[in-house]
């Protein structure tokens, strides 16, 4: 299934007082975290990786901290602003994850990586020794468009 994520409220205001980096630049670390069910986004109230909890444990596939996303484009047609990357992977992992969290990691201290939005799979999403894969919505990662 192809995902697209939510915009946390945050990453308007952050964008604006320009805390976060140029998503596309090739400089920027953009990472996508993986957080279990237990893990409540808040779109109103989360703004950095510190606030982030319940992510997946480090080992089997899977490093605390995310993974970077590589091929990053943030572009505009018309009135929408789209941001895409390649599709992530995590290789011969076992996870267990239901959100994933995209945050500008380019800042070294958890408190300046701003979130940016999260995917909510749904149901718990799993591997078991195989890849753990992020297909990204054909219209890609987030889009924004204004009226």
């Amino acid at each position: 299934m192809a995902e697209s994520a939510k915009l946390f409220s945050k990453y308007h205001l952050n964008a604006g007082k320009k805390l976060i980096s140029d998503l596309s630049a090739a400089v920027s670390t953009i990472k996508v975290s993986l957080h279990m069910s237990s893990f409540t986004p808040n779109q109103d109230s989360m703004d950095n990786y510190g606030d982030l909890t319940n992510e997946v444990a480090n080992g089997n596939g899977y490093t605390t901290g995310g993974a970077a996303l590589a091929n990053k484009t943030f572009t505009q047609s018309g009135m929408t602003t789209r941001f895409d990357a390649d599709d992530i992977e995590w290789a011969n992992a076992t996870i267990t994850a239901r959100y994933a969290v995209i945050r500008d990691a380019t800042p070294a201290a958890a408190a300046d990586q701003k979130v940016l939005a999260y995917v909510d799979f749904g149901v718990d999403k799993s591997s078991s020794g195989v890849t753990f894969k992020i297909t990204w919505a054909s219209e890609g990662i987030f889009t924004h468009t204004v009226a």
